[in-house]
């Protein structure tokens, strides 16, 4: 998600002397003509195609997510089976005794489970499948125009880089190949990309029709929902989501009512070993739950010194 597609990359070419004290002469090729929007598309969603089905790069990171009904804090791994997740944190207020027994029973019970956890694993695999369809589909679901650039910062694409805005609004020539691109006939809204790295720095997308989707359940979303997406480069050659807001209302089989409204925020990535295992990940978690009770700790008593 970097620099604007321009290269200014100037090439002198030196002409040939025609005598001993001729001066040689340079000459500046204009720089070649930056890709188009869709052209521009095309290459980003290869490249995040190709990243999605990278699985040698994984990560323990933590996601700060806020609902209607307030806040949750966990920590996550990504391991060689499914995701392991431990919540440490409601409302900023540390796990009670039980509450943390309770979520370690939960790991305990897929870890000592290979028919749950593969379930998990499928699941995931099934939800990666669905994103990654809607990714693939945005070349030819939409028309895209350029409008303007945006600077990368530490949480959006790479900071310091150049970033190309994109608007896009439905292709009417775009049928959906399943109940799973549907949504998309229904969306428009920006794309910002790192035309230099090729991957998406953001994503923002509102409906301005109600949409039907079919995403293993029948149902529509209403008009007027919203969702933003932004990676970010995490510095080790590899990008990820660093914040998501979703915003949607619907209703799912005709007659139950959906509500999904959350802002979330992904931060402190760091790689974990390759070929961990779910049961190694659950380690790690436990690990770092205790490492965050013990500066939870060490922070209370610094407080009640002061006092």
């Amino acid at each position: 998600m970097i620099s604007r597609i321009a290269n200014h990359a100037r090439i002198v070419l030196l002409a040939a002397s025609v005598c001993a004290t001729a001066i040689a002469a340079a000459q500046t090729i204009p720089p070649q003509n930056p890709p188009s929007p869709i052209e521009l598309v095309r290459t980003t969603v290869a490249t995040e195609v190709a990243a999605a089905n990278d699985h040698s790069v994984k990560h323990i990171f933590r996601d700060d997510k806020k609902t209607p009904q307030g806040s949750q804090t966990r920590i996550y791994v990504e391991t060689n089976q499914a995701m392991a997740g431990l919540t440490v944190a409601y409302n900023d207020k540390p796990l009670s005794g039980e509450q943390l027994q309770n979520e370690e029973g939960r790991l305990a019970g897929l870890v000592g489970n290979a028919e749950q956890l593969s379930r998990k694993e499928r699941q995931e695999q099934e939800e990666a499948n669905r994103t990654l369809s809607i990714v693939k589909a945005l070349p030819d679901a939409f028309l895209f125009e350029f409008d303007g650039t945006e600077p990368g910062t530490a949480t959006l694409g790479r900071e310091g880089s150049q970033l190309v805005r994109l608007k896009f609004r439905p292709n009417p020539s775009y049928r959906p190949p399943s109940h799973v691109e549907d949504v998309l006939v229904g969306m428009a809204g920006f794309l910002l990309l790192d035309p230099a790295a090729h991957r998406i720095a953001r994503i923002d997308g509102t409906l301005f029709r109600e949409v039907s989707f079919g995403w293993g359940i029948l149902g529509h979303l209403n008009k007027g929902g919203h969702f933003f997406v932004e990676q970010e480069d995490l510095g080790d050659g590899s990008w990820d989501v660093s914040s998501m807001r979703l915003d949607f209302a619907g209703k799912i089989l005709l007659f139950k009512n959906i509500a999904i409204k959350s802002d979330e925020v992904f931060s402190n990535f760091r790689r974990v070993p390759p070929g961990t295992t779910f049961a190694q990940g659950v380690e790690m978690l436990k690990s770092e739950q205790a490492k965050l009770a013990q500066g939870g700790a060490e922070t209370t008593r610094a407080e009640n010194r002061s006092h």
